[in-house]
């Protein structure tokens, strides 16, 4: 985005077209490219990085708490965006726990001649074909 925001930003003096002709030629939302991006907060950064380096296991939901505490409030969506770009979001989990052993195969039981291996169920109906009253 960075790119065509560049682009649209060089066309206007460099061909002498309107900012509305370079923001359609370029394809680009006249609002983002007018939007002042806020100020990169490295001291939250640090503070949010020596907070998880103490306590591994907090969340960013506990490192905001946090952070609150020493006067450092923000928007939870800007908290865990920073959080992510630190790097300090869980890299996967264990997953399920699975059994231990080998895992040993069912028995086969031989069906006896005329028996049906399926179970019949009260949606089948009964098993003389009478109706439910």
């Amino acid at each position: 985005m960075s790119k065509q925001r560049d682009a649209a930003l060089r066309a206007m003096p460099d061909h002498n077209i309107s900012q509305c002709r370079a923001f359609r030629l370029v394809s680009v939302d006249p609002k983002t490219v007018r939007r002042q991006r806020p100020p990169d907060c490295p001291e939250v950064r640090k503070e949010m990085k020596d907070i998880a380096d103490v306590r591994r296991r907090f969340g960013y939901r506990r490192i905001g708490v946090l952070l609150e505490r020493k006067d450092m409030i923000m928007n939870h969506k800007k908290l865990y965006r920073l959080y992510r770009e630190e790097g300090l979001s869980a890299k996967g989990g264990r997953g399920r726990k699975s059994a231990r052993g080998s895992p040993s195969p069912m028995p086969h039981m031989p069906t006896p001649a005329g028996h049906s291996i399926f179970c019949r169920t009260a949606s089948a109906g009964p098993a003389n074909s009478a109706r439910w009253r």
